[in-house]
């Protein structure tokens, strides 16, 4: 988790895994995107949430913000298109997550400092993600075993975010999976 550049509040080269030190830096910086955000799609977005490791205080995480813009409905992401290009990002069309229209920039296009998914706003994506995210903020040991999934996941694949990601996902769709299930 450490690095010459560890104190760096955000940036991550394409296909690299890294994990850096919780920077609580981070929250200002999306509070920031959001305002810029809010901004450019007005009532298109009918939330905008940062979610996903940098969100979590105390928890060490890529140094990338992720967002979740909501949308309803789901084909109202096309208007969020041009103006999220107006600000500097570009659309990830075969990002390969089902439901997630991604955007991504950063400081030039070989790396990402923010990733936008614009998603169905109350829909599951947008339910799920967020209960793991407020699960993470309020249980240390779920946040333990995760860190631990992650630190092993940057091990097997330092490189490729599709095989990183795939080594938490059965992790993170058992949490959600009991974190969303009606009563």
């Amino acid at each position: 988790m450490s690095g010459p550049d560890e104190g760096a509040l955000l940036g991550l080269r394409h296909n690299q895994n890294r994990l850096v030190a919780y920077n609580p830096a981070w929250a200002a910086a999306f509070e920031a995107e959001r305002a810029r955000l809010v901004s450019a799609l007005g009532a298109t977005a009918r939330s905008i949430e940062h979610y996903g490791s940098t969100a979590v205080s105390g928890l060490p995480a890529k140094p990338i913000v992720d967002i979740l813009v909501g949308v309803l409905p789901l084909s109202d992401w096309v208007k969020c298109h041009d103006p999220l290009l107006t600000l500097g990002y570009d659309y990830a069309e075969h990002a390969g997550v089902p439901g997630h229209h991604i955007f991504g920039r950063g400081r030039d296009r070989s790396e990402r400092t923010h990733l936008v998914h614009v998603v169905e706003f109350g829909g599951e994506s947008w339910v799920s993600n967020l209960a793991f995210r407020d699960a993470l903020r309020r249980d240390g040991q779920l946040r333990d075993r995760y860190l631990a999934l992650k630190v092993k996941a940057v091990a097997a694949a330092p490189e490729g975010r599709t095989a990183y990601n795939a080594q938490k996902q059965a992790f993170i769709d058992a949490v959600k999976a009991r974190l969303v299930a009606p009563d």
